[in-house]
């Protein structure tokens, strides 16, 4: 089974679950994170928004591609200062290509990706999931799918994650930053 969509200039991070994604492995530090973001371009690191007391606090880390005009991050790693980085967010638009079992996750169409996942749940007689806004996607725990608005279509922008302190799930764990893209609510 073979899926389309090859994105030029687009980097391409393998997926390890549990492990992390390209070179941001789950459970580093800020400054471990920071370093291995800095091979893929210009780091900006932040306070990241706390809207829930139950988490420690957390950076964000923004990587913006080399050589882009300015734009939104290519990636942002969260990290908490109780267990380290664990939630990856690839850009729709600017995002490195990672794909599960040769199914391209980052800046797809929904109904897209939705038709290849179940084709390829089918083939392989395995399961496959819907997010809570109702987002096909492989049935990885540590892969959340989010939508991402890029003009008027909206867009895959996965997190790949681990959960964080005080999270029963990858779900729960989620970073309030990821409810909302672009100042645009994602569902």
């Amino acid at each position: 089974m073979a899926f389309k969509m090859r994105v030029a200039e687009r980097d391409e991070w393998s997926y390890s679950p549990a492990v992390g994604v390209g070179p941001l492995r789950f459970g580093m530090t800020v400054d471990e994170a920071v370093e291995a973001a800095e091979t893929l371009g210009q780091v900006k690191v932040g306070e990241s928004a706390r809207h829930h007391a139950i988490f420690a606090p957390t950076w964000k880390v923004e990587v913006h591609r080399r050589g882009v005009a300015p734009s939104p991050p290519a990636v942002t790693a969260y990290v908490s200062r109780a267990v380290g980085l664990f939630c990856i967010a690839a850009d729709a638009v600017h995002g490195p290509q990672v794909a599960y079992d040769g199914i391209p996750l980052v800046g797809r169409d929904l109904s897209e990706l939705e038709s290849d996942t179940i084709a390829y749940a089918e083939a392989r007689e395995v399961n496959f999931r819907y997010t809570p806004e109702g987002y096909a996607a492989p049935n990885d725990p540590g892969i959340v799918l989010r939508g991402q608005l890029v003009g008027q279509v909206l867009r895959s922008r996965p997190l790949f994650m681990v959960p964080r302190d005080g999270a029963n799930t990858e779900w729960d764990s989620m970073p309030s930053e990821e409810y909302r893209v672009d100042g645009q609510a994602t569902a």
